[in-house]
């Protein structure tokens, strides 16, 4: 009998040992090619994982993501309705980022001033019936408060990202910034709202 503590035996293994890394095809879902650390943009040439485009855009994506799970997390359906439309303009905001940089871009300008004037008309609109905290938020009164707060910051993180950009002179489009700014702040008083409304 094999000894309890040796390895597999040859009927647990293939033939020549566990397939190695790299073994095989890549398939639509890895492609190996971002294994030295860089990544491709919406344009030619590679970039460091750390390029401050991927952080960029990349922070955005996790705004995006935090969206949803507040979306998830029972919020009222006017506020679902907005959150689906700012989903999708962040969309657009991260091709437009993916592609900074780079000439006569046809995804440049996704991100307009109507844009940035859709977001103040809700937050008029919101803040007609909300009443604002008289002291500083805690957030964790309901879960779909938390998760927008969780959203409101990491807007905050991306919107750090894209000033970066601006300032570097590798942005042109300054309405991406504009938004992401509006946007936290919609997303704080949609956090208020869903909070006084879970009671």
């Amino acid at each position: 009998m094999p000894d309890k503590t040796s390895p597999a035996t040859d009927a647990e293994s293939p033939p020549g040992g566990p397939p190695s890394e790299g073994d095989g095809p890549a398939s639509p879902w890895f492609t190996r090619r971002g294994d030295d650390g860089y990544t491709g943009l919406l344009g030619p040439g590679r970039v460091p994982k750390y390029d401050p485009r991927p952080e960029a855009y990349g922070a955005v994506d996790e705004a995006q993501a935090a969206l949803g799970l507040a979306r998830a997390s029972g919020c009222a359906p006017a506020t679902n309705e907005i959150l689906v439309a700012v989903q999708r303009d962040l969309s657009a905001l991260m091709s437009e980022l993916a592609a900074a940089g780079t000439e006569d871009s046809p995804f440049a300008g996704r991100i307009t001033a109507g844009h940035v004037a859709q977001l103040e008309g809700w937050l008029r609109e919101v803040e007609a019936h909300v009443q604002m905290p008289r002291e500083f938020v805690v957030p964790g009164d309901s879960a779909p408060g938390a998760a927008l707060h969780l959203a409101r910051t990491i807007v905050r993180r991306a919107e750090r990202r894209v000033a970066r950009l601006l300032h570097r002179d590798m942005l042109a489009n300054d309405h991406l910034l504009h938004y992401l700014n509006r946007l936290s702040s919609l997303l704080f008083l949609l956090a208020c709202s869903e909070d006084q409304r879970n009671g």
